[in-house]
């Protein structure tokens, strides 16, 4: 089976406007535009992938990541025998530095053809599957008090039993809002917290985490300070009681290694796009367990593709553990659409995939090109 034709498709699906999410270090979600790319065979087969293209957040858009796509990757492609996942990875990837999501795209949509030529979903190609599902927490934005005790408490009532509360934006604003979350939500929901970074040094961190144990009774801490500086990081795990959760810190399998070697961190989150692909995330995790760290799969508000890629890694890797650290694949309840043929089953605390070869999803053509960007 060669490669024969390579589509990028530019779309952007609104996002449910009370479910924007606001985080640490002024980053805000409020809009999603996403690549996604559909891999030709000479046997028919189709392999879909899908870029999530927030340049905010990874550097990457639509506009590049169509070019990589097709004037980079395509071209080291195409022609190719889909046989050897891994060769063909390093054949495209090596022609452009980074851009790791775009990358994703490509890597997940080998995969996807892999597991529709063994006739086997892609789970099963990294080797014994380890859960029935996905077990999955919801994100309250960094709103006001109020507004974030509405939304943790309408999530309460969606079934979600553990959830994180969008912090670092302003310390007695962030506490506030976790207050008011454990209040509107009661003691039994397990909560934790997510600053994106944006506490900017140890000495606002610390504090801050210690009166949100104390006050709120929060479980995990997650990237309170700023990606790049890992004794930082590791300044906090050591002060403070909770598990702390590297998520911007952590890209590829070397931050891994590092991450490790500064005793910085006792969770990755861990994304299939932030890592380049289902292969170099499931890596990451591989290490983590060697390396006695947990694991979690974050989450960029992917859509059904995305999601896909990502049950499948939490299905396959033994060091991801969702039922300590629920994970975050919940990207598909916050789009007023689905660009899925027949949507999978994300639902209040749980993400399950169709038993199907490849990533087992089809697009549905009429809603992809709906949401076209032209």
């Amino acid at each position: 089976m060669k490669i024969t034709r390579i589509e990028s498709i530019p779309v952007r699906v609104p996002i449910k406007p009370e479910l924007a999410i606001r985080g640490g270090r002024g980053l805000s979600h409020s809009v999603s535009p996403f690549l996604l790319v559909r891999i030709h065979t000479d046997a028919g087969h189709v392999g879909i992938g899908e870029a999530s293209c927030t340049a905010r957040w990874s550097g990457e858009d639509q506009v590049t990541a169509a070019h990589f796509v097709d004037n980079y990757f395509a071209p080291q492609l195409i022609g190719e025998p889909t046989e050897d996942v891994v060769a063909l990875t390093a054949k495209f990837s090596g022609a452009v530095a980074n851009n790791y999501f775009t990358k994703s795209a490509i890597e997940m949509a080998l995969w996807d053809l892999a597991g529709k030529a063994e006739g086997c979903p892609v789970w099963k190609l990294f080797g014994e599957r380890t859960r029935d599902f996905i077990p999955t927490k919801w994100s309250v934005s960094g709103v006001a008090p109020e507004k974030a005790a509405e939304i943790a408490a309408w999530a309460v009532a969606q079934g979600f039993t553990k959830m994180k509360v969008k912090v670092g934006i302003d310390p007695p604003t962030d506490i506030d809002r976790v207050r008011a979350v454990r209040a509107a939500v009661g003691p039994n929901i397990k909560l934790g917290v997510d600053a994106n970074g944006g506490w900017p040094t140890p000495a606002i961190a610390i504090p801050t985490i210690n009166r949100l144990c104390d006050e709120c009774d929060i479980y995990f801490a997650e990237q309170p300070v700023p990606p790049g500086d890992h004794a930082a990081l590791a300044e906090v795990r050591s002060n403070v009681p909770v598990p702390i959760i590297a998520d911007e810190s952590i890209y590829t399998l070397a931050d891994a290694h590092a991450l490790a070697r500064a005793k910085a961190a006792d969770v990755f989150s861990i994304y299939v796009g932030k890592a380049g692909g289902i292969r170099p995330a499931f890596e990451i995790a591989k290490f983590a367990a060697s390396a006695g760290i947990k694991c979690t799969v974050g989450s960029n508000l992917e859509l059904g593709v995305g999601s896909a890629a990502m049950i499948h890694l939490g299905l396959s890797a033994p060091a991801i553990d969702p039922d300590t650290y629920p994970c975050d694949i919940i990207g598909p309840l916050f789009y007023e659409d689905d660009i899925l043929a027949d949507p999978l089953a994300i639902t209040a605390g749980s993400a399950r995939i169709h038993d199907l070869p490849g990533l087992g999803i089809a697009l549905d053509v009429e809603r992809v090109e709906k949401y076209r960007v032209r």
